[in-house]
């Protein structure tokens, strides 16, 4: 990791616009695991940093369902926070499905500097990796409308960044973000 930290360490002084990281994709994907690693490695730059992951903002929602309405209002509800942030000086790494484009052209709409990652593994991967058994739960119709199996996840149709996360570490996805972001000067 050295070289990484290098470029990254070198890169300190260039990390000062408040940005959104919008990671979206499926169930199990990674986008959590990514979040985590992102919002450490924007922390390390002495950035401001506010990370919004949707299992844990949900406990703070339980009236909410799953409803495409109901989703789409919570991915707004969390649009507005970020933008909030954000025009506060603090960068928000937000980890939300946000599986409908409606809901997510929301949020760009309302955050000045928004970077959405479409963290892009396969279904069958995110499958595998269900360790609380969701998608087991949802074929078997325990839970309905589960994005990717009774409900649709709409692909980004033109995301900043794509990451399938199948085969490869976090540093190298991090790293993936961070090479994004410097060769196009938003940092």
């Amino acid at each position: 990791m050295s070289q990484f930290s290098n470029n990254l360490n070198s890169s300190k002084a260039s990390f000062q616009n408040a940005k959104v990281f919008w990671l979206t994709g499926l169930p199990c994907s990674g986008k959590s695991t990514l979040a985590n690693a992102l919002t450490e490695t924007l922390r390390i730059t002495g950035l401001k940093v506010e990370q919004l992951d949707g299992d844990a903002v949900r406990k703070f929602y339980p009236k909410l369902g799953f409803s495409k309405e109901e989703r789409n209002l919570h991915i707004m509800q969390m649009a507005l926070l970020a933008s909030v942030l954000e025009k506060n000086g603090i960068t928000v790494v937000a980890s939300f499905v946000s599986p409908y484009e409606e809901s997510r052209k929301f949020v760009r709409e309302h955050c000045e500097n928004f970077i959405e990652i479409y963290v892009s593994t396969a279904l069958h991967e995110c499958e595998k990796r269900d360790v609380k058994g969701m998608y087991k739960k949802a074929r078997s119709g325990e839970i309905s409308s589960f994005t990717g199996v009774d409900d649709p996840y709409e692909v980004p149709v033109s995301p900043e960044l794509a990451i399938d996360t199948l085969g490869r570490s976090v540093e190298n996805c991090i790293e993936e973000i961070v090479n994004y972001l410097q060769v196009r000067t938003m940092i």
